[in-house]
């Protein structure tokens, strides 16, 4: 969704040909987005159409089987190459095949280019030659290779080619309307590169400086808010990391900041080459041993999970920030999802399904991955016996409970002391606060201790299994 660091359309540019720039939506290969990421990609496809018509080139989008629909349009527009970036996950690849069959049979050139990481996962494997599952040594290995390639400039121009029928943006019906639920999104996000790019360059200024330490605190605004820009690939992994490298050598202050920045970078790659490794992340536990998990399903649990109903703060505001923006902090992601999967002892496939539903940044390899790392059972997982403690978690990240006051207002009036524990106030406290329990604002649906010991009685029949 750009057209710097582009190598496909860099090198059809270079060609000096007319170039057809073409967007396939086609839902059978990979994943399906959700309700908010579809809303973005609307947004995104939007403002890519407006940069590629600025340079003289127009954006057709057509729907279907990408096997088809590329050829169709090759020879509708009379083209005599195909060029693509490829995405290095299994049901993409297996679709590129089926894509170059169907282009050799008609005579038609076709050429791909690395896109969307920073190395190939077939750089990075053990002596068995299987991925890593450690996140230390694979960023170690990654950064050993050196820098990656430096991003290509965007086209200054793309040569028109000849008008060829395009489907409506409207008619894919991406945005919501009965009812429109995405005003909360329209009001947090503008996609497109050039916002992207816009991003990127205020964080490396303003925020990287103190990133290691505001990052955890949802009070504060410290963190990038790139992950939604790299997911549709408004930025690349590249221009990233090379932007993030040029600041710390103009600035050595920040160079701490930057790299755990570009760490957490590296743990966007790793999820992507688990994914590689593992299509089936969504759906099937990484470590075998948590198939016979004694998962409890409780719908009306879920639902107040999902509501932010939940009677824990800080649960509750990272729930509700999700359901308005299509984003939830990092720091409080891992508290809701600890909260679900061990307090609660919800199946983290029904939590990884309604982030994935709800997120502008839902991605296919992260999404899953991080879930499965709180939930115990992934890669370089969390310990099965670390179960957050949302009070203390809201109290020691959320001090003065800014955080909590913005996304549970009917909490605004409650004490720092009490608002991440509002069950221990006093009748008078609560009143004083315009806090009735249970009414405007719920009791606990779980008691911590006890969740945290349902939690580990269940953990320990797995291990002992």
């Amino acid at each position: 969704m750009r057209l710097s660091d582009h190598p496909a359309l860099n090198a059809a540019a270079k060609s000096g040909a007319p170039v057809v720039c073409v967007y396939v939506l086609d839902d059978a290969v990979g994943r399906a987005p959700g309700g908010a990421a579809r809303w973005w990609l609307a947004q995104s496809l939007r403002a890519l159409g407006a940069d590629i018509a600025a340079r003289g080139g127009s954006l057709v989008l057509r729907k279907g089987p990408t096997a088809t629909v590329i050829p169709e349009v090759a020879r509708e527009s009379g083209a005599g190459a195909v060029y693509w970036n490829t995405v290095a996950q299994i049901p993409q690849q297996a679709v590129e095949k089926q894509l170059e069959a169907a282009l050799g049979k008609v005579g038609l050139d076709s050429q791909k280019f690395p896109g969307d990481l920073l190395v190939s996962p077939s750089e990075i494997r053990n002596k068995e030659g299987r991925g890593l599952r450690v996140f230390t040594p694979f960023w170690r290995r990654v950064l050993s290779l050196g820098h990656p390639p430096k991003p290509l400039p965007a086209p200054k121009e793309l040569r028109p080619a000849q008008k060829i029928a395009s489907d409506t943006l409207e008619s894919w019906k991406l945005e919501p309307s009965k009812p429109d639920w995405a005003g909360g999104l329209r009001a947090s996000w503008t996609p497109g590169e050039a916002s992207a790019r816009t991003r990127l360059r205020d964080f490396l200024r303003h925020t990287a400086r103190d990133y290691v330490g505001d990052r955890d605190r949802p009070d504060r605004e410290g963190t990038s808010g790139l992950s939604p820009h790299l997911r549709f690939g408004e930025l690349s992994p590249r221009q990233v990391f090379h932007a993030a490298r040029f600041a710390a050598a103009e600035n050595p202050a920040i160079s701490l900041g930057i790299d755990k920045f570009l760490s957490e970078l590296g743990w966007r790659e790793f999820c992507r080459h688990l994914l590689h490794d593992h299509p089936n992340l969504a759906v099937e536990n990484l470590q075998t041993n948590f198939d016979d998990f004694p998962w409890k399903p409780d719908s009306k649990a879920l639902a107040a999970w999902q509501r932010g109903r939940t009677g824990y703060p800080i649960v509750d505001a990272g729930m509700r920030e999700l359901w308005h923006t299509g984003v939830m902090h990092n720091r409080v992601r891992m508290v809701v999802a600890s909260f679900l999967v061990k307090h609660l002892l919800i199946d983290w496939r029904d939590g990884e399904a309604w982030f994935w539903d709800t997120l502008v940044d839902a991605d296919a390899g992260s999404n899953p991955a991080n879930w499965q790392w709180v939930a115990g059972c992934g890669a370089d997982a969390a310990p099965y016996f670390r179960v957050f403690n949302p009070t203390l978690q809201g109290e020691k990240f959320d001090p003065e409970g800014a955080y909590v006051r913005r996304w549970v207002p009917e909490l605004k009036d409650m004490p720092p002391k009490l608002i991440h524990q509002p069950w221990q106030a006093t009748p008078i406290e609560l009143a004083s606060a315009g806090i009735t329990l249970g009414k405007s604002y719920p009791q606990p649906i779980i008691d911590h201790a006890k969740g945290r010991e349902r939690a580990l009685a269940a953990y320990a029949k797995i291990r002992k299994g």
